[in-house]
């Protein structure tokens, strides 16, 4: 006799996925009503150009120099191919990964995504409850538009991870990351590629800087540490007094142009007991740094080539960091994702889950 497949077990409310596509058609077919997103990924770049305004289209969508590092991410998928095998079971799909001792019912994860306000009026809030509601981690930026605690309340009982863009100031590092243990986040990421903004010709082009007008600084001006440095060097000022002021200082912390090192890690592992992970890994001997750190993870990633022009492909070099320290710590991936196929690509390459971001 034929064996039946096993329907793997769900936590309550678990997801459909393959009955999307079955709704899509109903309503339309139904009810005349067809998707307000395109489904064509190739589509998607030009359905945002036309609903956003030039300031904020060029800033989601721009990347560092002539966007070599862009084309390298696209350039790495498009090399790998696909061989699919026949009569598997695969009748039940089980996408669950275990991820930091927890367990999700995909290898999804919402990317951390700054200045979120530019985009939509419900900034990073909507989209940290979308994350709630479809059992996706969300993890916030530091360039927020809302603050730690307002994502927090709106992500819920939802799974969420802070991404920390280092302040050169210990005693605001220290800040930021006790908001983020007392509201619930999980997991930090720590971002090594951006002590400074790079070249993007798309916002220079326009001289738009968001945050130079206080657009993304929300962490910062939330910050009772930050406000109280603030103070002290401006005249008891806060960040609502002088926007623009506030926003040199906090940028000068944030984005300083001056790199931490793999001996500032103390400092976080001392202030964070949660797992940390280290996002912008792209070489091998970096991944091997940052088992050596002790740190729980790392996000092989080139920021989806918005930050060094002429950059690798960062599918290019998964499989042989995956090789070397796979086995030692979690590694997760970003850049050049665009579809649930390069998603695939990543996982078979080794990736444990890949985030998804603009």
């Amino acid at each position: 006799m034929p064996r039946v497949q096993e329907n793997p077990d769900h936590p309550e409310g678990g997801r459909k996925y393959g009955s999307f596509q079955t709704e899509i058609y109903k309503n339309g077919i139904l009810n005349n009503k067809l998707p307000t997103v395109t489904t064509d990924p190739n589509k998607l770049e030009e359905q945002a150009r036309h609903h956003l305004g030039a300031r904020s289209f060029n800033y989601v969508s721009g990347g560092a120099g002539e966007k070599a590092t862009m084309d390298a991410n696209r350039l790495a998928f498009r090399q790998w191919k696909i061989i699919p095998r026949m009569l598997r079971p695969t009748t039940h799909r089980d996408l669950r990964v275990e991820l930091f001792s927890q367990t999700f019912e995909s290898p999804l994860l919402i990317a951390p995504v700054g200045v979120q306000t530019i985009f939509h009026h419900d900034k990073e809030l909507g989209v940290a409850e979308i994350a709630r509601e479809i059992g996706l981690p969300y993890i916030l930026s530091t360039a927020s538009s809302s603050s730690i605690e307002e994502v927090a309340e709106a992500n819920g009982d939802g799974t969420r991870w802070y991404q920390l863009y280092w302040p050169q100031d210990d005693e605001i590092t220290k800040s930021l990351l006790r908001r983020a243990k007392s509201n619930g986040y999980k997991v930090l990421i720590v971002t090594l590629d951006t002590w400074a903004l790079s070249w993007r010709p798309a916002d220079l082009d326009n001289a738009y800087a968001p945050f130079a007008s206080g657009i993304g600084d929300q962490t910062g001006f939330s910050d009772p540490a930050f406000r109280a440095k603030f103070a002290k060097m401006y005249n008891n000022k806060t960040p609502e007094d002088d926007v623009f002021l506030a926003s040199r200082q906090w940028e000068a912390d944030v984005f300083s142009g001056a790199a931490h090192t793999w001996e500032d890690l103390e400092l976080i592992k001392a202030e964070w007991d949660g797992p940390i992970v280290l996002k912008g890994i792209q070489h091998v001997e970096d991944a091997k740094r940052a088992v050596e750190a002790g740190v729980h993870g790392i996000v092989v990633s080139n920021h989806g080539g918005r930050q060094l022009d002429g950059a690798i492909g960062s599918l290019e070099v998964l499989p042989e960091i995956v090789e070397s320290v796979g086995d030692r710590l979690t590694v997760l991936f970003d850049s050049g994702i665009r579809t649930g196929v390069d998603v695939i690509k990543a996982l078979c390459l080794g990736a444990k889950g890949v985030l998804v971001g603009r």
